[in-house]
């Protein structure tokens, strides 16, 4: 029986609220867990916060101790002709060059063809053969005509080959068709030949090779290397060329794309490899940042927050961190490894300067005089800083014994188990709950028979003699 049933029923009192204040008294030790719930909850989720900017902070660090990461280099044009970009391996130094060609690819287009048949002569071949390239290296691609007999079909046919040709038929007039035939590729290895019939490599070295249906002599623009002159000028001048606008490894490291010719008596153009001075401020910068944005969450974590009560006493209270001997020993070793000497220099000497608050900042302008004076010193002491603020916040960060992730994994277990003994207070929440409806369901009963034996006795009083 519910309480709504049993609420007054006989005796006229409010069962359920009586119910409910009983199981408000019963559910104080579950109150209390709920409540513990609700902290570990924030806890966990501070600290897996402080953890991923700790984890940040380690790979930044990581960067930064690289030697690899100290050898960013950067490279620069003279003239806009010409553009270089620097990769791992590149060291400072430079180049001189005239550009003399750019790469171009094939474009050959016939005369004026009324029919397919025109373009062979007078009778369409079974097949027909795109040669591109020369000698032993020429790739034959062989192509069947059976069935294509307008320029349309064959233009169609060639683009589906995939020989390193494309196919196009030009409408000059409603009686004027051209094809246009277009390399794929630039560069003199991609220029291209079509012949009649099936070739082989054995036809076109013959002391007779056969001629060509569309020479690469015809073209309207060949198929040509781009070309540049090293050292012009210089009994060390040598030319040399690419299949494409772009000589990769033309210096270790360095792929220069050129884009137009030097123009007679115009200055050779020359690219500039050097050493990438803002990529290695960044370096330095992102460590900061990345160890500030650690300190900033651990101040705004542990920071004290007060309060004003009803009758006007001040309350204080910490933040969610406060008082973790854990986040304490990190903020201070990452202070200590940010701060210290590294062979007797002063990180402040370099740009990372420890306040007296106890934050550290970067200064931009003491980094670069630094770096002018002595690069060598200038990466010593960034890359000591960060390999001992790497082994700092990876000792707390690392997904396996960091201290702070076996705390988080520690607290993850308490919170399970708590949420454990709220589940089963509910199950004896429950029972209780049972068992006082039960009991005011039978003092309901009880009452009635009350009642009822008092009524009779109230009906036998007149019978009875004075």
């Amino acid at each position: 029986m519910g309480s709504t049933a049993i609420d007054g029923l006989i005796s006229g009192l409010k069962t359920t609220d009586l119910i409910n204040s009983l199981m408000s008294v019963e559910a104080g030790p579950q109150t209390l867990l709920k409540t513990r719930v609700t902290a570990t909850d924030s806890f966990v989720s501070a600290l897996q916060g402080l953890n991923a900017k700790v984890a940040a902070l380690a790979a930044s660090a990581q960067t930064a101790a690289a030697p690899s990461s100290w050898q960013a280099v950067t490279a620069s044009s003279s003239t806009p002709s010409a553009s270089a970009t620097a990769s791992a391996g590149a060291q400072p130094s430079s180049l001189s060059f005239t550009i003399d060609a750019l790469a171009s690819a094939q474009t050959s287009v016939t005369g004026s063809l009324p029919g397919l048949a025109a373009l062979f002569g007078g009778s369409v071949p079974a097949s027909f053969t795109v040669a591109t390239g020369s000698g032993a290296d020429a790739q034959l691609t062989s192509i069947d005509l059976t069935n294509v007999t307008t320029l349309a079909g064959f233009a169609s046919a060639i683009n589906a080959a995939g020989a390193g040709v494309s196919a196009s038929v030009v409408k000059v007039s409603a009686t004027d068709s051209r094809l246009q035939l277009t390399g794929s590729a630039t560069g003199a290895a991609a220029a291209f030949d079509l012949y009649s019939g099936t070739l082989t490599a054995a036809d076109l070295a013959a002391p007779t090779p056969p001629v060509a249906v569309m020479a690469r002599g015809a073209a309207t623009t060949t198929a040509k290397d781009a070309q540049i002159t090293l050292w012009p000028g210089t009994g060390a001048a040598q030319a040399v060329t690419s299949a494409s606008n772009t000589f990769s490894g033309i210096l270790t490291g360095v792929d220069v794309t050129v884009s137009g010719a030097t123009a007679a008596g115009a200055a050779p153009t020359t690219i500039t490899v050097a050493r990438d001075d803002a990529a290695l401020k960044t370096l330095a910068s992102g460590l900061v940042t990345n160890l500030q944005l650690v300190l900033s969450e651990i101040a705004s974590r542990t920071q004290n927050t007060s309060t004003t009560a009803s009758d006007g006493r001040n309350i204080v209270t910490g933040g969610v961190l406060s008082g973790d001997s854990a986040v304490r020993s990190l903020k201070d070793s990452v202070l200590s490894a940010a701060s210290a000497p590294v062979n007797g220099i002063s990180p402040s000497t370099i740009g990372i300067v420890l306040s007296k608050d106890g934050t550290i900042s970067y200064d931009e302008s003491l980094f670069s005089a630094a770096m002018a004076a002595d690069p060598a010193k200038v990466q010593a002491v960034v890359a000591g800083i960060a390999d001992r603020l790497q082994q700092a916040a990876s000792a707390q960060s690392d997904p396996i014994k960091g201290a702070l992730t076996l705390k988080i994994q520690g607290q993850q277990s308490f919170r399970t188990a708590l949420n454990d003994q709220v589940n089963s207070w509910d199950d004896r929440l429950a029972m209780r709950r049972a068992a006082l409806e039960k009991t005011y369901a039978a003092l309901e009963v009880s009452l009635s028979k009350l009642n009822s034996q008092s009524a009779w006795l109230t009906s036998q009083l007149p019978s009875t003699s004075s």
